[in-house]
């Protein structure tokens, strides 16, 4: 008997990447995403929303990279395998979610240059040599357009 998995997904982050490191010093990130769909109700005509909530890990240098550029409310398209996890809560009752495997995904949407950096990264002080660099550029363009700056 054959086996397929896959799944591809276009959604929103509904919470920022959260990055942590298996023993192995392997990068893992987790994060949700949100998919909407909607229709209309053939009973009533009425439109409805529904809005499918989807747990997410991804393992490796593509980890890092979302938990980088990603934020919540974010616009992503995943391509994975989906995976049930099962367990026993403490209350002894028995659990289950499916989870998607993350195996390549692409940033959608235009990047957001005004977006602040990561908690765990601060903004660190311009090096010596930023700070002459920008000083340069702003007594040059006080004293007019230069060549670089001709958009044509």
């Amino acid at each position: 008997m054959a086996n397929f998995n896959k799944i591809l997904m276009i959604g929103n982050l509904t919470r920022d990447p959260q990055l942590s490191y298996l023993p192995s010093q392997t990068p893992v990130v987790e994060f949700g995403l949100a998919t909407s769909r909607k229709w209309t109700d053939k009973a009533t005509g009425e439109q409805r929303d529904e809005t499918c909530f989807v747990d997410c890990r991804c393992y490796g240098r593509q980890a890092e990279a979302i938990n980088k550029y990603m934020r919540k409310g974010n616009p992503i398209f995943i391509e994975g395998r989906l995976q049930l996890d099962t367990w026993t809560s403490p209350e002894g009752q028995r659990r289950s979610k499916h989870r998607v495997f993350v195996q390549s995904f692409q940033f959608l949407g235009s990047p957001d240059r005004s977006a602040r950096p990561p908690a765990d990264q601060e903004a660190a002080p311009p090096s010596q040599a930023e700070a002459s660099q920008q000083s340069d550029s702003q007594q040059s363009s006080a004293a007019g357009p230069q060549e670089d700056d001709i958009p044509f």
